[in-house]
Parts: structure tokens; sequence; C-alpha cells
């Protein structure tokens, strides 16, 4: 390999490809994926694993870094050891110009001491600061001061961040500015494509007859069940609106937390809030989206968030939290809400009244959307630009 005409990518963050399916793990696939074929271009994908080794998938090297179950530090774990093996790979191989990706600000402690090193060897330190982590309520307020220092000495020690948010890099240029930030905005990405799946499939029949749930006749959510998504408010604002369809909650439910909403909302005494589990089918779930009447998005922190693009790609009715992060991803092809105590319930029974003309005008800006700015196609290739323009730096 010609290591001055190969613009060699170390991505370290994600819990490795294939077969992960969060945010990231997505991102890492489909780069991957859209790049295979570029012989200028060779990736170096860290994988937390339980033992080591290495592997090709997409044209990529996947290498995996064992990690022993140490609960929540895992994560800073992982991260420093798949960064000491990029090192260690880069001096070995004599790599020229590597570029080192981290997603996530995870390791802010370490990272002054390996943006050095990455440098003293003719690299670069990009970094992908995802959303708030700090602000999430899962998290203890000594987890929560850590993830906001650690955000803050990892903007401080890198060569670019990568904001997948305009918000974000809003956020990181205004909280930072003291120290100069070099910010570029590039989204995250979703399929435009449909189901394969028909609407006479076994499969999907089965699951609504499970279900109790019929084509069109049920709002939706697919989320992560953690309170910064709202699951409280959509709930409350659901059992008040006269809607007579079906609330479909696609999630993994935490006993405590479901337990705690119970308390607050009594939706157990209503037959429309269905909880239905998860769905790791992708085609089914694709699907189940398409065949929704419309969409909840009620997540308010982080970035562009894979949910919501997902949703706007195959659900035509979208009703969003109207938070910046969200305004910004859906612009007109959505509709929005607030916090305030009867608005949802207001735009639900609204959305009930709509005509199929209107929903379907929607649904259409809601794919161009999509198809516009977020598609994996245009992500990948606005990655493309990026390394090609580090690579002639």
């Amino acid at each position: 390999m010609n290591n001055t005409k190969t613009q060699h990518i170390f991505i370290v963050g994600s819990k490795g490809i294939p077969g992960n399916y969060g945010g990231y793990e997505t991102f890492v696939d489909k780069l991957t994926e859209y790049h295979r074929d570029k012989a200028e271009i060779k990736y170096h994908v860290a994988c937390k694993a339980r033992e080591s080794g290495e592997f090709e998938y997409n044209n990529a090297r996947c290498f995996k870094i064992k990690v022993p179950d140490i609960g929540p530090a895992q994560a800073i774990y992982y991260d420093v050891h798949a960064l000491r093996s990029c090192i260690k790979y880069i001096e070995e191989n004599h790599i020229e110009n590597p570029i080192v990706y981290i997603l996530a600000c995870r390791i802010g402690p370490y990272a002054k001491g390996f943006y050095k090193k990455i440098r003293k060897l003719g690299g670069k330190l990009y970094i992908n600061p995802d959303g708030h982590e700090w602000m999430r309520a899962k998290w203890p307020a000594p987890v929560r001061k850590y993830w906001k220092k650690s955000e803050q000495l990892m903007t401080k020690s890198c060569d670019l961040l990568v904001c997948d948010s305009v918000n974000i890099e809003k956020y990181i240029n205004e909280t930072y500015a003291s120290y100069k930030p070099n910010t570029t905005f590039i989204a995250y990405g979703a399929e435009t494509r449909r189901s394969k799946l028909s609407d006479d499939d076994p499969k999907l029949n089965d699951w609504y007859r499970e279900k109790k749930l019929e084509p069109k006749g049920y709002y939706l959510v697919v989320g992560r069940f953690v309170p910064e998504n709202n699951y409280e408010t959509m709930i409350r604002e659901f059992m008040k609106s006269k809607s007579d369809k079906s609330f479909a909650l696609i999630t993994n439910v935490d006993d405590k937390f479901l337990q705690t909403l119970k308390e607050k909302t009594g939706f157990d005494k209503d037959p429309r809030v269905k909880f239905v589990g998860t769905v790791y089918d992708k085609e089914l779930l694709a699907k189940i989206r398409e065949n929704a009447y419309a969409y909840f998005h009620g997540h308010e922190v982080g970035g562009t968030n894979p949910s919501l693009l997902e949703a706007l790609g195959s659900t035509d009715l979208n009703l969003l939290l109207g938070v910046g992060f969200n305004r910004e991803v859906g612009e007109d092809a959505a509709l929005y809400w607030s916090k305030d105590e009867g608005d949802l319930a207001a735009l639900i029974d609204k959305a009930d009244a709509m005509t199929p003309e209107e929903i379907a005008e929607l649904g259409q800006k809601a794919k161009k959307r999509i198809a516009d700015a977020y598609s994996w196609q245009f992500i990948a290739d606005e990655y493309e630009r990026l390394w090609d323009k580090s690579r002639k730096s």
C-alpha cells in the first residue's frame, strides 16, 4: 500500500462493526460501506470485544480491543486502549498523515497526551462531540460533571471538531470561544428507501395481531427509554387528547422508570397506550414506521438524532418537540409541540382532523428533506471531501 496516496482514518469510540445498531455504530457501518471501493481511503475501526484480533469488513481493518467487565468505566478504558493501539499501528507501519477520529468526548483527562503523540507522528486528531451527554438525566451528578469537563478538555486538544448538528456546532463555538475551536458541520445520515416488506407480509400482520394494532391506526414513538426523551409529556398529553387511535411505544423498558411513569400518568388505565417492546428486525421496523398514522419525537438532548431522521424518511406525519435540534432537521416538513400543558394534546386532535392530502404533502416534504440533506450517500460524500481536504493540507 502506498501510504502517500492513501488517507488512513482510525475511528475510535463506536462499539464496532458489524452487528451493533447504535447511532455511532450505524454511522461507521454506512461510512465504510459507501467508501469500500475508494482505494484512496483506508479505515481502521476499533471494535469492543471479549478477545483480541483483527478482521476485514467493508474493506476496513477492524481491530478488536479486549475490554474487561468493569462497569461504567468500560467506555473510557475502551477508548484509551483503542487509541494506544492506533498509535502503535501508525508507528510500526510508518503511516503518513493519519487521521484519528474519536466519536464522543469521554476521555478528556487523556486527550492532551494523545493529541501530542498523534501530532508528533505527523497525524491529526478529529473529534465528533456528539450531543450534550452531560445533560442526560440518567447520569448521577458526579458523572455529569465529568462528561462536561471531559468535553471541555477534548475541545481544547484536537485539530477539528466534526459536529453532526448546526446547534451543537454553535454551542461548541460559543461555550469554548476562548479556545478558538476549529469546527465543521457534517450531519448524521438516514436511508431513504421503503421497507422490503409488503402490506400483507405475515411477519407484519402477526406483529399487528399480537400488539392489537392496525395500519394507520396508531401514533408511534421509537427511542431509548430515558426521561429526557419526554415520555411522560407524550403519554400524559396523548391521554388528554380525544384520539381514537393507539399510542404504540417501541422501546426497551426500564422497570423503575416505567413504574414512575405509571404513578405519574396512570397510563395503565388507558387501553390506547401500548408498550409493545423492541423491534430489532430493520425491515419490520421500517414498515411499522411507514404504516404509523403519525410519529412523536420528544428528544431534547443531543445533536441530529437517528430515530428522527428515520421517522422523517418513512412516516408522513411527524410531531416533534420544538427545540432547536429538531427544528433544524425537520424545518417545514413536520409539526411542532411544546411541553406546556395541553399543547401536544391539542396538536394530536388537530393531527387527527387532517385530510389525507395534507398528511401526504408533509410526507413528501419530509422525504425530500432527508434525500437532500441527510441521505447516507450525501453524508459519505461530505466525509470524502473532508478526508481529501486533510490529505492535501
